[in-house]
C-alpha cells in the first residue's frame, strides 16, 4: 500500500494497513535541546510518513523587504516579509510572543494596493517559471498531496495578517462591508490560483488557516462565522469541488468547538490540531459528528513532557479512534523546549503502536 492510497483509503473509511504517522514538529530550541542530548539516548526516533505538502503559495509576492527599524541589547523592531512591523526578543525568539505594532492595511485603499502588487495571481512569479513542470510531475505520486493556503489562505487568518486581530474583530461591527470585500478578494483568490494547479494535476487536499479561537472560545462568534465566512467557504469548496479536490481541511488551534457544526456545514471535512489544553477531545467530537468529520492530532503533546507514565494513558486514550478511520493521531502542536529528547523518542514509539 502507498503512503497515498493509505491516507485516501483512511480518509474514506476503507480498509487500511495503518493509520499515517505524522509528526507536527518542534521548536527551534526543542530541536537545539534534543541535538544536545541525542547521543545519550539509546533510541532512534521513527520517520514520519512522507507527504508533498505546500503551504507558500498565497504569500505576499513579492514578499516585504526585511527592514531592522530599531534594535537594542535585548530585541529587535523590524519589518518582517508580510509588512507587519514587530518587536521581538533576540533570545529565543520562537519561545515568546512578538509585539505587533502596526499592520501593513488600515484603509481600503491600502487593502486594494496590497492586492494589486502582493497577491496577484501570477503564478511564475509565485512557483516560478517552470510551475508548469512542477505541477505535472505530481501526476503520477505515491505520496498525498496537500495544498494549504498557509497564514494566507482563509477568511479570518490572512484578514488578520493584514489589519490584526484587534482591528479586524472591531471591523465586522464597524465596518462589515470592508469585511466582506476582504473576503471576496481571498475566495476570488484561492480560486484562482487553484483554478491553474488543477489544469495540470490534480490534490488530494485543500486546506484553510485560521488560528481564530484562544482557550476558551472562538474570537468571533460562531454567528459572524456563518453568516460573513461560511458563504466564502462553500464558494470556494463549491468550486474546487467541481474540480475533483475530496478533502478539505481547516487548521486552527484553540477551543474551536463551537465552530465545527459551521465548518461542517461549509463543505470542509478535515479539522486539525483539536488541543487538549483548549478542552478539545477527538473522542467526544467523533460522538458528536460522526464521521461526516476526519480528524488530525489531537494527542496532548504536553504529556510528552511528563514522561511514560502520562504518555502511555494519553495514546490509549485515542487508540479506539484509530481503527474506525477517519483520524490521524499526533501530538496537537509542536513540541515546545521542556520535552527531553528521550521523552520524544517514547512519544513516537508509543504513536507508532497505536496505529
Amino acid at each position: 500500500m502507498t503512503h497515498r492510497e493509505r491516507f485516501l483509503r483512511n480518509m474514506r473509511y476503507q480498509d487500511f494497513d495503518r493509520a499515517p504517522f505524522w509528526d507536527f514538529g518542534a521548536w527551534p530550541e526543542t530541536i537545539e535541546r534534543w541535538e544536545r542530548e541525542k547521543p545519550n539516548c539509546k533510541e532512534v526516533p521513527l520517520t514520519r510518513d512522507p507527504c508533498a505538502g505546500y503551504g507558500g503559495w498565497f504569500e505576499p509576492t513579492p514578499p516585504f523587504e526585511y527592514k531592522v527599524v530599531e534594535e537594542d541589547d535585548r530585541t529587535i523592531t523590524y519589518i518582517n516579509h508580510e509588512g507587519i512591523l514587530l518587536k521581538e526578543r533576540k533570545d529565543n525568539p520562537w519561545s515568546s510572543m512578538p509585539q505587533f505594532i502596526k499592520f501593513p492595511v488600515e484603509t481600503r485603499e491600502e487593502f486594494r494596493t496590497f492586492c494589486k502588487e502582493r497577491l496577484n495571481f501570477d503564478m511564475a512569479s509565485r512557483l516560478g517559471a517552470d510551475w508548469v513542470e512542477k505541477m505535472e510531475a505530481h501526476k503520477d505520486r505515491d505520496v498525498p498531496l496537500f495544498v494549504s493556503g498557509g497564514r494566507w489562505g482563509g477568511f479570518f487568518g490572512p484578514q488578520r495578517n493584514l489589519l490584526g486581530v484587534e482591528n479586524l474583530c472591531m471591523m465586522f461591527y464597524d465596518d462589515p462591508a470592508f469585511v466582506e470585500e476582504m473576503m471576496d478578494y481571498f475566495a476570488d483568490f484561492m480560486i484562482a490560483i487553484m483554478d491553474k494547479v488543477l489544469d495540470h494535476t490534480d490534490i488530494d487536499v485543500f486546506g484553510f488557516w485560521e488560528d481564530m479561537a484562544y482557550k476558551t472560545a472562538p474570537l468571533i462568534s460562531p454567528e459572524m462565522v456563518r453568516k460573513y465566512m461560511l458563504p466564502r467557504y462553500r464558494r470556494v469548496v463549491d468550486h474546487l469541488s467541481r474540480r475533483g479536490v475530496e478533502f478539505f481541511a481547516l487548521d486552527s488551534d484553540g477551543d474551536i468547538s463551537s465552530l465545527v457544526p459551521v465548518w461542517l456545514d461549509s463543505g470542509i471535512n478535515i479539522l486539525y490540531p483539536f488541543e487538549v489544553q483548549c478542552g478539545m477531545d477527538v473522542n467526544q467530537v467523533r460522538k458528536e459528528y460522526g464521521k461526516e468529520l476526519r480528524m488530525w492530532y489531537g494527542v496532548d503533546k504536553r504529556v510528552a513532557a511528563w514522561g511514560p507514565d502520562a504518555i502511555d494513558p494519553e495514546m490509549k486514550r485515542v487508540a479506539p479512534l484509530v481503527r474506525d478511520g477517519g483520524f490521524i493521531p499526533g501530538p496537537d502542536h509542536s513540541f515546545p523546549p521542556d520535552v527531553f529528547y528521550e521523552n520524544y523518542v517514547y512519544f513516537l514509539k508509543k504513536l507508532f503502536e497505536i496505529l
